[in-house]
């Protein structure tokens, strides 16, 4: 007995060891993949070489909001943390400090640069993009308790007006909050002609998150005996219950349960030893996949996902940043158009009316037809149809930039004040651009839907590898160990004396040891009623339809994602030769407006002697004179053009944020502390200046006219 007893203490301890090292590495192996570990790699037949996807970063979450949501509520010292509703900070949609820097004596003095700050801190559609970084956070927490991921929108919004540019995204437009196109991240979706429904498909995963089931019961019931087993004429019958049940899963395709049931039972049988009777038993159980469901590429699946998603969304808010500060751009160089234009229409307008009052004087003297009145007076009411047209251009495109700048425009003072460029274009240095390949290499290499095709096929390559292992059979094997005891008083309904006690079948008193929920308890854990064994469950699909069909489609999918990012390539090639070829085109579009300008100043210049000398008609003179606003005009739009088309550029080779040195920090977190830089352009350095004046050869450049200009505000 005592060598039996042995055996059974050494059997449980090592079967305790055991089921402790088979825990401690399921324990470990559950954790998702650290932020900075490199992602699986994809095949090399997968095209050619593509650059690395950037990392999300462990800490990115501080950039952007107060909480790290990758990461759920700490169960300590506030154990029930875990069970409260989780907040996110409200929308703030007060406008930033900087704001107030730029407004002084009721006027906004905007520079290009404070522009491309001001949008970054409050533009709309950036800061409904940065909630779509949260999202993807909350997409890796979810995952991390083996729940599959909900996806991410990781389409551009484009809801400021203004501006238009070419978007560099290739991905088909479509509805979806927090999106205003449909992204690659996510499951179950289709773009593009491509579907997505095995994404994430795969042995079912379960729960990581540790389960604690609890039961409590007290129930009295009375039972009309039917037969003479049952103890009593009527059995009544009183049951206390108390049980706990403990499951968890894990990454290798683990799962454990611990159960413990706890009863106390009252009768009036008289075949009940003890009377009230404590039963307890556990049970502590593990499964384990050998075949389907096995190992960490099936069990991690969602979590790789989830985190590569992340990765992507970190690409879509950069091209998020890049197409609203080039769309900013743009709306500058629309608002220095329609400044200088107003100017160039006023000018037209001035002359048109110095000449109805020349023609009004040499009509009075007779040297003049009446006629020439009535037609300088008609160019006069066009001059002045032009300034007005002018003058309503410049209030709305002073309204599209405050609109693209702020989150609200309900302050009195915000809204009603003229926004003043005070950068103009300029176009002093030769013209230089890279060479076609050098473009389009850079392009490339940067694009954020280049490194967003990458994370695409990496994540078709997690789901690739878990629907492969769907295809093999169930083989579960199983292993358990218990243990049960009973404790309680002799029941008084069987000892002799009682006189409920059965004639001649009574049991002296003590003839059991009256004992109590103590002793069932220790009976229960130290092995004096074991209960253990060890199986196996094989479930094995005959024709298995289904998962072949599956997996064919999977391999389907990942082909025509391989093909169409070769087709991106292809568009962003193709984008970004346009894009060169428009800009050398808009130079040259610039030089030939420059020129036409200064030859219709000095045709209006000659005609204006002439007219002096009596040389001339009136006639003549307005005809120059519109040729010279037509020209101007001309040249404003050239310049413009060219401008955009340097914005246009930059963008479809994701060199904006580097050009206009942001930081992308700073670009998260709503916070600019650095302002950017655009380059190319100059400070308006003559206030109320002439028209546009001839440049020297060799430099081209168009100076705003604008109102005299305070000190310009002190650099953040």
């Amino acid at each position: 007995m005592p060598f039996h007893c042995s055996v059974n203490a050494l059997l449980r301890k090592a079967l305790t060891l055991a089921l402790a090292g088979l825990l401690a590495v399921p324990s470990f192996a559950q954790q998702p993949s650290a932020p900075g570990a490199p992602q699986p790699a994809v095949p090399s037949e997968v095209l050619v070489p593509m650059p690395q996807a950037p990392k999300p970063q462990g800490d990115a979450y501080q950039l952007y909001s107060d909480q790290n949501y990758t990461k759920g509520q700490s169960q300590w010292p506030k154990f029930w943390s875990v069970w409260t509703v989780r907040n996110v900070a409200p929308a703030n949609f007060t406008n930033t400090a900087l704001i107030d820097q730029v407004i002084r004596d009721g006027k906004m003095y905007l520079s290009i640069d404070q522009a491309v700050a001001l949008a970054l801190e409050n533009n709309l559609d950036i800061a409904i993009q940065r909630y779509n970084l949260i999202t993807a956070d909350v997409d890796i927490l979810r995952t991390s308790s083996g729940s599959p991921a909900l996806g991410v929108n990781t389409g551009l919004l484009q809801g400021t007006p203004g501006g238009s540019t070419v978007t560099p995204t290739t991905g088909t437009s479509g509805g979806g909050a927090g999106g205003g196109s449909i992204g690659l991240a996510g499951a179950g979706a289709g773009a593009a002609g491509i579907v997505t429904s095995t994404q994430g498909e795969g042995a079912p995963i379960d729960n990581f998150d540790p389960v604690l089931t609890g039961t409590g019961e007290e129930s009295h019931a009375i039972s009309p005996a039917t037969n003479v087993f049952a103890g009593a004429t009527a059995l009544n019958q009183a049951t206390t219950t108390a049980n706990l049940l403990y499951t968890q899963g894990f990454a290798t395709g683990t799962l454990m349960s611990v159960g413990w049931n706890n009863q106390r039972v009252s009768t009036n049988s008289n075949f009940s030893i003890v009377n009230p009777a404590w039963n307890g038993n556990f049970q502590f159980t593990l499964r384990q996949h050998l075949l389907q469901g096995f190992g960490f590429n099936s069990n991690l699946r969602w979590i790789k996902i989830a985190r590569n998603n992340r990765a992507i969304m970190d690409s879509a808010y950069q091209n998020q940043i890049m197409t609203t500060v080039s769309q900013i751009q743009n709306i500058y160089w629309d608002l220095v158009n329609a400044y200088e234009n107003v100017k160039v229409q006023q000018r037209a307008l001035d002359l048109a009316q110095k000449t109805l009052s020349d023609t009004e004087k040499q009509v009075e003297i007779g040297t003049l037809a009446p006629i020439t009145v009535v037609q300088s007076k008609s160019s006069v009411a066009s001059a002045t149809q032009n300034v007005t047209s002018a003058q309503t251009n410049l209030q709305l495109q002073q309204l599209l930039m405050k609109n693209a700048i702020t989150r609200n425009n309900t302050d009195p003072i915000l809204a009603n004040a003229p926004v003043i460029p005070t950068d103009t274009l300029q176009i002093s240095a030769p013209f230089e651009v890279p060479t076609v390949e050098e473009l389009v290499a850079k392009a490339l290499k940067n694009r954020p839907e280049i490194i967003q095709s990458r994370i695409n096929l990496t994540n078709r390559e997690v789901g690739l590898k878990a629907i492969k292992n769907l295809q093999l059979p169930t083989v579960d094997l199983f292993a358990f160990y218990g243990g049960s005891g009973l404790g309680g008083p002799q029941n008084p309904y069987i000892t002799c004396g009682n006189p409920a006690a059965p004639a001649g079948q009574c049991v002296p008193p003590g003839t059991f040891p009256d004992t109590g929920y103590g002793h069932a308890f220790t009976n229960t854990f130290n092995g004096s009623a074991p209960d253990k064994g060890i199986g196996v469950n094989v479930n094995i699909p005959l024709r298995n339809r289904q998962n072949q069909a599956d997996q064919v489609r999977s391999v389907i999918e990942y082909r025509q994602a391989q093909m169409s990012a070769m087709q991106q390539e292809n568009t962003i090639t193709l984008q970004v030769r346009n894009a060169q070829f428009a800009l050398t085109q808009n130079y040259a579009a610039l030089q030939s407006a420059v020129a036409a300008r200064d030859y219709a100043r000095e045709n209006l210049d000659a005609e204006q002697k002439k007219y002096s000398l009596g040389a001339s008609t009136s006639t003549l003179v307005l005809q120059a004179s519109s040729a010279l606003t037509t020209a101007e005009s001309n040249v404003l739009a050239a310049a413009t053009n060219y401008e955009k088309s340097r914005v246009q550029l930059d963008l479809f080779t994701a060199d904006t944020l580097s050009k206009l040195g942001i930081d992308f920090g700073e670009s998260e977190s709503g916070k600019v502390n650095k302002l950017p830089k655009v380059p190319g352009v100059v400070p308006a350095t003559a206030p109320e200046a002439a028209p546009v004046q001839a440049t020297p050869p060799g430099q081209n450049t168009v100076q705003p006219q604008t109102q005299p200009q305070p000190q310009p505000p002190p650099k953040q």
